[in-house]
């Protein structure tokens, strides 16, 4: 029998919560699954239907979507104090657990096999990250064919073209002729213009905002860009040194990150390696692969970055911003999140914007891949990429794999 969720404890929030955030390795997938057999499955406190617009929702929104579905599902539990203890019980272990591994790992002198440990893990990064792109290019692509304009169904008979029909064709032509244009963009800025790619993948929205709001305009006139979204796209850049510059580094990865967790690399590798020099291109694979083994969302990696730059504190720090526009996010929109999915201004930019982060996500994968500092790290690169594109294997295997291959070179007398 469906508990009342009227009825849920916050106790219970937080023990649920901060069980899948103790297990949930292998990023969103993962935590969306954990989620729905937990709220909807075993305790019945949400229909499907409802989890499933959840999941629509948050999906349209920058930022970590799983840790904002964590968020979302314990504010329609127990409202504003629900989602924040069950966002805390979300994010929490994984934070304790990714700092620990930190201060193993970033320590100033630390032992060989965790040296080994550390390269071979980190060589298997650029893989995950071109993985991770060619998973989400089919959906992206189909998204793109939808265009408003193409209202009329192209015959499948055979039979002949109306003026409707091509008209619908021409206009799906061009969506993905945009489509291929946006992605390129994307990996161009991704590996070159690193912190500015966010600038990128904001023009790539408000460049498809506007093309629909084209075709739109005589039956329903223009609709404004999504509100929000040119403040932080346009939003300046901090200078001072220190938890400030911690501090903008994690804010960028928190609330302007469209399209996964691996849109985070471009936006932090240049800042944390070669701007405030806070760690090596190796250290920062190895924050990466840390992100990507630990459990809860993959967003933690950040707190590695504000560990190498400020210690704990740092840690705590870059964590903390990067996550509470998660927070702002869903307490301030939750009720909205029926219209956001409905308003077409939203849905253009995330058509744009959607292929830019994917080419954002294939193009991180060049820089990280010009980091590894050793032969033996592109011969377990090479493994890794078989095992994940090739194999289609997960994510935390490939990983863990790499890592037990560096401490074998360690062992073997090679170089660390």
């Amino acid at each position: 029998m469906a508990e009342d969720p009227d009825r849920v404890a916050l106790a219970v929030i937080a023990r649920e919560w901060g069980r899948i955030g103790c297990i949930g390795f292998g990023g969103p997938p993962a935590h969306i699954a954990l989620l729905r057999r937990l709220c909807v499955d075993d305790r019945g406190w949400l229909a499907a239907g409802e989890f499933e617009d959840g999941v629509a929702a948050v999906n349209l929104l920058p930022g970590p979507a799983s840790t904002q579905l964590a968020i979302y599902c314990a504010w329609r539990l127990r409202g504003a104090v629900g989602a924040l203890v069950g966002g805390l019980s979300f994010i929490v272990p994984g934070l304790i657990v990714i700092l620990a591994l930190a201060s193993l790992f970033l320590a100033a002198h630390p032992p060989g096999w965790v040296s080994g440990l550390a390269l071979g893990a980190g060589a298997a990064v650029p893989a995950v990250a071109l993985a991770a792109a060619i998973q989400l290019i089919p959906a992206s692509w189909r998204r793109a064919g939808t265009v408003p304009q193409a209202t009329a169904e192209v015959p499948a008979d055979g039979s002949a073209v109306t003026p409707a029909t091509a008209r619908a064709r021409a206009a799906v032509r061009a969506a993905h002729l945009r489509w291929g244009g946006y992605l390129a963009a994307g990996a161009a800025a991704s590996a070159l213009l690193g912190p500015w790619l966010v600038l990128v993948l904001a023009a790539a929205g408000l460049i498809e905002v506007t093309v629909r709001a084209g075709g739109r305009a005589g039956r329903a006139g223009r609709p404004s860009p999504p509100a929000g979204i040119l403040a932080l796209a346009t939003g300046g850049t901090a200078t001072a040194a220190g938890l400030a510059a911690v501090a903008w580094v994690a804010f960028k990865v928190g609330a302007l990150s469209y399209g996964g967790g691996f849109v985070i690399i471009p936006l932090m590798q240049r800042d944390a390696v070669h701007t405030y020099h806070w760690m090596s291109s190796a250290q920062f694979l190895t924050a990466v692969a840390l992100g990507q083994v630990t459990p809860g969302p993959v967003v933690q990696t950040v707190a590695v970055v504000g560990y190498a730059a400020a210690g704990v504190a740092g840690g705590l720090l870059a964590s903390a911003v990067a996550f509470t526009p998660s927070f702002a996010f869903v307490l301030g929109g939750a009720r909205s999140f029926g219209r956001l999915r409905a308003n077409p201004g939203v849905q253009a930019f995330l058509t744009g914007a959607g292929p830019a982060s994917i080419g954002a996500i294939a193009g991180a994968a060049v820089p990280l891949a010009l980091s590894l500092a050793h032969l033996w790290q592109v011969a377990v690169l090479a493994v890794a990429a078989g095992w994940l594109i090739g194999l289609r294997r997960g994510v935390v295997t490939g990983i863990v794999g790499a890592a037990a291959l560096g401490v074998l070179v360690y062992l073997a007398g090679g170089p660390v």
